[in-house]
């Protein structure tokens, strides 16, 4: 079988290209042979000249999003792998760069040792949930400094957003149909809880049994409080919405990521702040 470097096709007739990213501004024979397998695929590149251009970056994007891959226009080894035909390559691991003196970085008003007590629940639950490359792993952390900047997993107080002025606690709640509530009391029995904030008698139901309680978490709705637990959830929760997460981040639109966790923008200017630090932290 051809190596890499050699440049030689595949059973496929597909030619492989280097395992270093290729993107906007590269040139040389490797964009040139990516240039060949786009055409070969049905994405016109422009002109199959060696040089990573608008075309060529085009013609990336509709690959990508022809074979349902994240379309950032970025030649990495999921995209590789698709125009070699092959098994798509795993995203690398980054949570090795998010230590707790990182986090802190990410965290700057929140106590270190919180951090060091619930990050490493947080970690192994996004790894095992296959969430463990760089805009997952962001988008989780920005996630909890917006949501609950102590990176403690705590239950939602009470506010003018959740209780009326002469209601009991969470009334405002108890009514909603679109977190599946039935009236009281379940807008303080499904308030807000863990890492992410799970709201809401069907998110309860949902992902209760995505993380393999079944009715336990619904039951008994505290148990979201537990760091292993609150953990898997932000995992789960986090994961239903992977793709559009990264679309919007891919776009900078940390009011669209925000909308599609929180289903509004509270907490969006310690997401965006969390959210820059991280993305500084692993550029090298």
């Amino acid at each position: 079988m051809a190596t890499m470097a050699s440049g030689k096709s595949t059973k496929t007739g597909k030619r492989r290209v280097p395992s270093r990213p290729l993107q906007i501004g590269d040139e040389g024979p490797p964009v040139k042979t990516l240039q060949r397998q786009l055409l070969a695929e049905g994405f016109n590149p422009g002109s199959v000249d060696g040089i990573f251009g608008n075309g060529t970056q085009a013609a990336v994007i509709g690959f990508q999003r022809s074979e349902g891959l994240l379309a950032d226009g970025v030649v990495g080894p999921r995209t590789r792998a698709a125009l070699a035909d092959e098994k798509p390559a795993p995203l690398d691991d980054v949570t090795g760069k998010f230590d707790v003196i990182a986090v802190s970085r990410m965290f700057p008003h929140t106590a270190i040792g919180n951090i060091d007590r619930n990050l490493p629940f947080v970690i192994a639950a996004l790894k095992a949930a296959g969430l463990h490359d760089r805009l997952m792993v962001l988008a989780a952390l920005a996630t909890i400094r917006a949501e609950t900047e102590s990176f403690e997993p705590v239950a939602e107080g009470i506010s003018r957003y959740n209780t009326s002025p002469t209601g009991k606690p969470f009334d405002l709640y108890d009514n909603r149909k679109d977190l599946g509530n039935r009236g009281p009391t379940d807008g303080f029995d499904y308030r807000g809880r863990g890492y992410v904030q799970l709201t809401g008698r069907f998110n309860y139901q949902k992902y209760g049994k995505a993380i393999g309680l079944g009715a336990s978490l619904a039951q008994n709705p505290d148990q979201g409080t537990d760091p292993e637990i609150a953990a898997r959830l932000l995992a789960a929760f986090i994961g239903d919405r992977e793709r559009p997460l990264k679309e919007a981040l891919l776009d900078l639109d940390f009011a669209r990521a925000r909308r599609l966790v929180n289903g509004g923008t509270h907490g969006l200017d310690r997401f965006v702040a969390a959210y820059r630090t991280g993305f500084q932290i692993t550029e090298s």
